[in-house]
């Protein structure tokens, strides 16, 4: 719902700032005064064109605001929101700036955007029907949504997507399998001579650290001999000045004094265990020198084994300790693409059950599409002749898709047809000519399909070329869609004005020098001199009041807005 509209430096507008609320706000005042700018400004912040012309003479920029309670959020909007990383607390700002040299920015909420998901986001918000302007009513998927909203066939649509959901991604799985197939057997020969060269070669985790390292000790062999003979010498087996000698003296020494002072025999302890520290060391010196008795033929298997695990990881274009990981990985592959012609016959079978369900509730949703089409069709005919269309028709074409592939939104196109004179042959809703006759069957369609009226409805002269019985009905019928959301109509009608909940009046007021613009929210002695201007031109009689009176206390009373009832497909 729109709460908020802000317009600074806009064609004759220099600042106005106007406050909405649910229910039918109506726009009047002198011809010329700026109302239909007014809804000029409100397109443009819906994302439409914008060029240097409309920002106010001398002005830098045009700046327009406005703001929506969204505190219901849900569906589209919320998605395309969430796509946007859009944050939301049950408002949300659209702005528009475009400056003199006719370039212009958006933002929402304070975070720039481009102008196309301005218009993404107005179209979700606000619905413009104007003399020049007639947005959602000629596009197919509005057609299709009113149709299913007429009917109350939102959760079969939801199923029906849901179904087709399920048949594509099913589709997907079953095009990758098929496209890998395409060259399946060459790649199977080629994984099979790959993992059976993997099994041949028998390699262990870490055998290739294994062999680097005893490749190492077998050239080194020598030299870790000497080192390991003059390491026991040193520690064990110098008959004159080993370390577990040294130390044993050094125990014994101290051991014949420690009753003295025990300060020295504390450290007792510590020594015994350095000799048999010394000791064992001594040991694991001593086998290791038998350890490094080497088979002169070992050397050689060493080089062989690893030039051949280096020559298969070249193949492999990895490092030889990645040969382990790789094996795991073709066996794995080889086991999955064995199994591939299995999981394409079941993969076949479920597409083909997809398909069946998805056709089934498709089918469903059309039958009963039908139907809605056919009662709403007969209940948009009915109040076009109430509007001042005798003789109209309107007429819903339901038709097969013309592609014969699944849709998410069913099988069906469906096309609103009017004819608007009796005798004429109903024709495409976007080739009909005249502005007010598409708002006026736009604002029967919206009546009957109230329930799901979009969030703000804007109507621009709705009422032009019609008066007397005709224009009664029109407000009417306004005031009762604005009952159950938000209507803004400029009109120059006194009949449609009176059935208003909030009357704004808009005038234009010139020093000589400039001409700007001024709206005024209107209370009840200042709606009847405004309706009685309407009724009596330039001369305002006591008669005009006391008309404009009556006609605002009919439109007050509950029975104003009976014969608006809606009906149904049973």
């Amino acid at each position: 719902m729109l709460r908020h509209l802000q317009i600074r430096d806009f064609a004759i507008i220099d600042a106005i700032e106007i406050e909405l609320g649910r229910g039918l706000t109506v726009l009047t005042g002198e011809t010329g005064a700026g109302k239909s700018i007014m809804v000029d400004a409100l397109e443009l912040v819906a994302g439409g064109r914008a060029g240097a012309d409309v920002v106010r003479a001398g002005a830098e920029r045009a700046d327009i605001s406005a703001a929506f309670d969204i505190t219901a959020i849900a569906g589209e909007l919320r998605q395309l929101l969430d796509e946007q990383s859009i944050s939301v607390d049950g408002e949300l700002l659209l702005r528009r700036v475009v400056g003199s040299d006719g370039r212009s920015r958006a933002w929402v909420n304070g975070q720039s955007v481009p102008v196309q998901l301005l218009r993404q986001l107005a179209e979700l918000l606000v619905d413009i029907h104007g003399q020049h302007e007639f947005q959602s009513l000629t596009r197919s998927a509005t057609q299709r949504e009113l149709v299913d909203g007429y009917g109350q066939l939102e959760a079969l649509a939801t199923q029906v997507r849901a179904a087709h959901s399920v048949w594509l991604t099913v589709l997907n799985r079953c095009l990758q399998i098929e496209g890998a197939a395409s060259d399946r057997h060459a790649r199977l020969d080629l994984l099979r001579y790959q993992v059976q060269e993997l099994d041949a070669l028998q390699l262990r985790p870490g055998e290739s650290a294994e062999l680097t390292d005893e490749r190492a000790r077998v050239a080194n062999h020598q030299r870790l001999l000497d080192a390991a003979r003059i390491a026991l010498d040193a520690l064990y087996e110098s008959d004159h000045a080993s370390a577990h000698t040294l130390v044993a003296r050094a125990v014994a020494a101290l051991r014949a004094v420690g009753a003295i002072d025990s300060r020295l025999e504390a450290l007792l302890p510590q020594l015994d265990e350095a000799v048999v520290r010394i000791k064992d060391a001594a040991q694991t010196l001593a086998h290791y020198g038998d350890s490094l008795e080497i088979d002169p033929q070992r050397g050689d298997q060493i080089e062989r084994r690893l030039a051949a695990l280096e020559e298969l990881a070249r193949k492999h274009r990895i490092g030889v300790d990645e040969l382990s990981a790789r094996h795991e990985q073709l066996r794995a592959e080889l086991q999955d693409l064995d199994g591939s012609t299995a999981d394409l016959a079941a993969l076949r079978q479920q597409l083909g059950n997809a398909l069946t369900t998805y056709q089934e509730q498709a089918r469903q949703l059309s039958a009963r599409r039908a139907t809605a089409a056919r009662a709403l069709a007969r209940d948009v005919s009915a109040r076009m002749q109430e509007l001042g269309m005798a003789g109209g028709r309107f007429v819903i074409d339901m038709l097969p898709l013309e592609d014969a592939e699944p849709a998410a939104h069913g099988i069906d196109r469906i096309e609103f047809r009017v004819s608007t004179n009796p005798g004429q042959a109903p024709r495409a809703i976007a080739k009909v000519a005249s502005g007010g006759e598409l708002a006026r069957l736009s604002l029967a369609v919206q009546v009957c399909c109230a329930r799901n009226a979009a969030s703000c409805m804007v109507f621009d002269e709705v009422d032009a070329g019609i008066g007397g019985a005709v224009a009664s009905i029109v407000g009417r019928e306004l005031r009762v869609l604005g009952d159950v959301g938000q209507v803004l109509c400029v009109t120059h009608l006194p009949q449609v004005a009176a059935q208003g909940h909030q009357h704004l009046r808009v005038t234009k007021l010139s020093d000589g020098r400039s001409t700007r613009t001024a709206v005024t929210l209107l209370q009840a002695d200042g709606r009847v001199e405004e309706i009685s201007r309407m009724l009596g031109g330039m001369e305002v009689t006591a008669k005009a009041r006391a008309h404009a009176a009556e006609m605002l206390a009919q439109a007050a009373t509950p029975a104003a807005g009976s014969s608006s009832r809606r009906r149904r497909p049973g």
